[in-house]
């Protein structure tokens, strides 16, 4: 019976698969790269962002958008906005760019990167900002000059009734509008309605109130709608999508300026092996249920706007560690520490109990059994110890010699002492530490951790490693940011001038 992690990975899912497979040295790739030169060259712990993953997923969805128009016949027009919250990066950002999309903001320091964004010469004046979120002054002025300066597609979508004010006395030019429609939370969750967003049924009288017979200073283009579960066939999903088409046909015999649908984010990305999503299925029934309701109000069909975040950037990331150490506290129990913290690199691990991708780079080979990660902070909390299809951890054992080829009875007398037991390594390959990467990591982890401030105790952040390809078409990799320096952190702290 073959008891080696491939046999593990090869019986339970399929395998190889896009993104993941394994060489003929043994060592795992990742869309094609080899992870083992990258730990060679920078060392570990690190996070690697593989920048061409960005543009084939935003390619993904415009032709899957595209074949589901083709198929419905649909008479509206497809944006994507890729929104910054997911990863503010420059270069994440300006990847998503060279593909031909927009953007959506969720705070006012967003429109200061929309400003370098134009003075680099990445966008024009024509693209589409959609501006999402509870406005302070600071982001409605922000918003306000943007407009002023012949931004002509800033889309300010309301989230309540008063902030239209503030446009009305700061915008100087003819402007577009959203208004976000709150939805229903889901069942199980601690509240009826979403504090984002206007209740469905104060929109059209506040349209009637506020915005009808304004149309020479600002017109109702857009609705906007965003639930928290994601885009997923259900019928929660359904229903809260068709109350915002019902409520797009009512507002537009009204309303002729009305035009466009927002339907937000919420495609999932793979976080197991196992993922099955069938995404073109899904836009196809988003799409056909759009026009199927437009038909039979007898209104146009609007345009569709997404604002896809984790979709974008989520898959081109992962973090690299390396296992410095085993120990065994109990007879069922067997933890891998790993070299740096979950808290601080992975906080959605921590925080919301967000499964990832997790993967051994080396030892396929070796024989599995269950494990349980441990982050190197003092915090109880500070590990991972199921995955997204199962309830466990499975990895490679560190060397290809297990504790049963020795003497039970010794084995036993040493462990009752205290002491840990490790066999010696049966070949060269036993020698190298087990590294293990956890992929798909790209969306908010930086944002929620916070990048380059004080970590849980004084963990530094990792280093950071971007794959790319240059002008002339040739994959490069290059350091973003060093590991953080204790002398970084110190000054932050007050303990160096």
């Amino acid at each position: 019976m073959n008891n080696s992690y491939t046999s593990l990975v090869k019986q339970t899912f399929h395998f190889p698969q896009e993104g993941f497979d394994v060489n003929d040295d043994g060592y795992l790739q990742f869309n094609g790269l080899d992870v083992k030169s990258i730990i060679d060259k920078y060392g570990t712990p690190l996070k690697l962002t593989y920048l061409p993953k960005i543009g084939m997923q935003i390619n993904k969805a415009k032709t899957m958008f595209a074949n589901a128009f083709k198929k419905h016949k649909y008479e509206g027009e497809y944006f994507y906005c890729y929104c910054t919250k997911s990863s503010h990066f420059s270069f994440v950002v300006e990847e998503a760019l060279n593909h031909n999309i927009n953007l959506e903001t969720s705070y006012a320091y967003d429109i200061e990167i929309i400003n370098q964004l134009y003075l680099k010469k990445k966008i024009t004046k024509d693209i589409f900002i959609i501006c999402n979120g509870y406005k302070q002054k600071q982001y409605t002025n922000r918003i306000a000059k943007l407009i002023n300066t012949g931004f002509k597609n800033v889309i300010p979508v309301l989230d309540n009734k008063d902030e239209l004010q503030a446009y009305k006395k700061a915008v100087k030019e003819p402007f577009k509008l959203g208004i976000r429609v709150a939805a229903e939370e889901e069942p199980n969750f601690p509240f009826y309605t979403s504090r984002l967003g206007i209740r469905p049924k104060d929109i059209l009288e506040f349209y009637v109130d506020e915005i009808e017979g304004n149309e020479d200073k600002f017109q109702l283009k857009m609705l906007h709608i965003f639930l928290n579960k994601g885009i997923k066939d259900d019928i929660y999903y359904w229903s809260e999508l068709n109350k915002i088409i019902n409520l797009y046909c009512q507002l537009k015999k009204i309303c002729p300026e009305l035009d466009s649908i927002n339907i937000g984010g919420g495609f999932p990305i793979k976080h197991s092996l196992g993922f099955e999503y069938d995404y073109q299925f899904m836009i196809n029934e988003i799409v056909g249920n759009i026009k199927k309701s437009c038909k039979k109000a007898n209104v146009p069909m609007p345009n569709i706007y997404t604002e896809f975040g984790s979709f974008t950037v989520g898959e081109s990331m992962a973090h690299i560690y390396s296992v410095i150490g085993q120990k065994n506290q109990n007879d069922r129990e067997c933890w891998y520490m790993i070299d740096s913290s979950f808290i601080t690199t992975l906080p959605d691990t921590w925080g919301i109990g967000e499964k990832f991708l997790m993967l051994p780079i080396n030892k396929w080979d070796n024989e599995y059994h269950r494990v349980v990660l441990g982050g190197i902070t003092c915090d109880s909390h500070d590990y991972y110890d199921s995955e997204e299809h199962i309830n466990e951890v499975f990895l490679p054992k560190l060397s290809s010699v297990s504790t049963s080829d020795l003497d039970e009875q010794v084995i036993n007398k040493l462990r009752a002492k205290g002491k840990y037991v490790e066999a010696e390594p049966a070949n060269e390959s036993d020698k190298e530490p087990l590294y293990v990467g956890f992929f798909h990591t790209g969306a908010y982890q930086d944002q929620i951790s916070g990048y380059g401030g004080i970590k849980h105790c004084l963990i530094p952040s990792p280093k950071h490693i971007i794959v790319e390809y240059d002008k002339n078409g040739n994959l490069i990799d290059w350091v973003y940011a060093k590991e953080q320096s204790a002398q970084s952190m110190l000054k932050i702290l007050g303990y160096i001038k």
